[in-house]
């Protein structure tokens, strides 16, 4: 991917980086209406529609920065960003503890799924490929759509609420110990700040990343 430029990495990697995040937080609205819950649909956020997900920050200016950041200075490519969260009401669901905890968990589900797609077009074009520009430029999106589904899922499940990780961790927990661990959720983030910018992060997801990211590109051969 070094031969690109700049501009055809961002092209590339806008398409399948839109679709993972957006597909993943209309999976948890689709999840949560099936368990009991219509909040989403309701606020016409049930829906495939990207515009009805982007946060103008997470979704454009921090995956696109960190993309420029990787081509301009040759750094490792690691990527990640979100969307604006898919309300769901818990009280609505019928057995909030344990329908919460499918919720959160199907958005991260829907990027392996996606994963699992990509890794097909990926396939597929070194089926067909054989030196034609455009095989390879999809080829490329679909390595993106690869990489950055498998990591927005392996990035979701930390255990650390609110992350999708954070919401099944609290709804596996008994009742009380389930409060508890709630309690967290207010520093949450800073706590994932905090281990991004001391480079702890990539220490403890990065060798599952690389494990998931193994298992999906070992069946290009």
């Amino acid at each position: 991917m070094e031969n690109l430029s700049l501009l055809q990495s961002i092209l590339l990697f806008a398409v399948p980086a839109v679709m993972a995040i957006t597909v993943h937080e209309a999976a948890h609205g689709f999840t949560a209406r099936f368990f009991g819950d219509r909040t989403a649909e309701v606020l016409g956020r049930l829906t495939f529609n990207p515009i009805k997900h982007i946060d103008p920050v997470g979704t454009v200016l921090v995956p696109l920065g960190l993309l420029a950041m990787s081509k301009v200075t040759g750094a490792p490519l690691l990527i990640f960003g979100w969307a604006k969260p898919v309300p769901v009401g818990v009280r609505n669901l019928r057995n909030p503890q344990r329908d919460m905890a499918i919720v959160a968990a199907a958005g991260p589900a829907s990027n392996l799924a996606m994963a699992a797609g990509w890794t097909l077009v990926l396939v597929l074009t070194g089926l067909v490929g054989g030196g034609i520009q455009m095989m390879e430029y999809l080829a490329y999106m679909a390595y993106f759509g690869v990489f950055f589904n498998v990591l927005l899922a392996v990035f979701n499940m930390m255990p650390i609420p609110p992350l999708d990780g954070g919401r099944v961790v609290s709804g596996l927990l008994p009742p009380q110990a389930s409060t508890q661990f709630d309690r967290i959720e207010p520093f949450g983030f800073m706590i994932v700040i905090g281990l991004i910018m001391t480079g702890v992060l990539w220490n403890i997801i990065g060798p599952i990343f690389n494990a998931v990211l193994g298992f999906y590109l070992g069946f290009l051969g």
